[in-house]
């Protein structure tokens, strides 16, 4: 596949936020077009360097979650970076569980081709996710009792 080169971090960030949001099991093999072989991810279960580890890391959330889908609410740009504050949605496979929304936020920078250079997302796991778990849940809900103020 062959896409225009953007002309500035907006629309490089537009157009991986388009990618993002259009993201399924049949546009992984298109994930070069948008990232460098040397890409950096990170997120609160990973951190790993390279574009076939980011494709794995993407197949094994459509293996493990039902209907993966991210929003993309907004765009801020500087001159070196992007900030995509977005909603994932899903359902874990295999459970009888209501689906799950996570908000967060990525810092994407990008090579002088407007290539992604580093995707690193910044969520709260513990709120979001582990809060959510059975017995994980009702620890951290113990702990932040302990430690508010209110």
């Amino acid at each position: 596949m062959t896409l225009e080169r953007p002309d500035s971090v907006a629309a490089a960030a537009r157009r991986w936020a388009d990618f993002f949001e259009a993201l399924s099991p049949a546009t992984l093999a298109e994930i070069d077009v948008y990232c460098r072989p040397d890409i950096r991810f990170k997120d609160p279960f990973n951190d790993i360097a390279g574009i076939n580890s980011l494709r794995r890391v993407f197949e094994h959330m459509f293996e493990t979650l039902d209907q993966p889908v991210f929003k993309v609410t907004d765009i801020a740009v500087s001159d070196q970076a992007a900030y995509l504050r977005w909603d994932f949605f899903f359902t874990p496979k295999g459970r009888s569980q209501k689906p799950w929304t996570i908000t967060g936020m990525s810092e994407v920078r990008f090579d002088a081709d407007f290539k992604v250079l580093s995707h690193i997302d910044h969520w709260d796991a513990g709120e979001q996710f582990y809060a959510r778990l059975p017995i994980l849940g009702r620890l951290i809900g113990w702990v932040r009792a302990k430690v508010s103020s209110v």
